[in-house]
């Protein structure tokens, strides 16, 4: 299997894991001290601190739906770029529609000791820029980005408004 195969199938296995309302699953997809980050704000490092993070959107979204609508590989890392739909009916929800789309910037560590593969296989330092193989590795950092505004206002309006 190729690079570009094996980052499409963890991609997609990583979206599919947004929507199993199982926030452990999302958190397994990052290395044990891996973080993510939603728009700029403070990291939730390591997997228990990532799955409060997702549970946080399953809870607001119990019917959320992520897919994957890409994947672009540049000097910064690999871009995941997705789509969440669902209601807003969780506690205090206001039963609104939301459709939003964004992306997360991964950077990935294989587990080599300091150092991790960029797509090609070669080795480069975690330092480095690059795009990464997934190989068998796991979201080392995610950067996720979404427009804050328009979320906020579908989560008053909806979708349609």
């Amino acid at each position: 299997m190729n690079d570009l195969a094996k980052r499409t199938t963890f991609a997609k296995r990583y979206a599919k894991a947004w929507c199993s309302q199982n926030p452990e699953s999302v958190a397994a997809f990052f290395a044990e001290n891996g973080s993510i980050t939603v728009n700029d704000g403070p990291p939730a490092v390591g997997r228990a601190a990532i799955a409060k993070e997702a549970q946080a959107f399953m809870t607001t979204f119990p019917d959320m739906v992520v897919t994957m609508d890409k994947l672009v590989c540049n000097e910064e890392g690999t871009e995941f770029h997705w789509t969440l739909t669902g209601t807003n009916s969780g506690p205090g929800g206001t039963g609104k529609r939301v459709r939003i789309s964004g992306y997360e910037l991964w950077k990935i560590d294989n587990g080599a000791g300091g150092s991790r593969a960029t797509w090609t296989g070669k080795p480069e330092r975690v330092g480095e820029q690059g795009c990464e193989s997934i190989n068998d590795g796991l979201i080392a950092e995610s950067k996720g980005h979404f427009d804050a505004a328009e979320y906020d206002r579908q989560l008053k309006e909806g979708v349609d408004s």
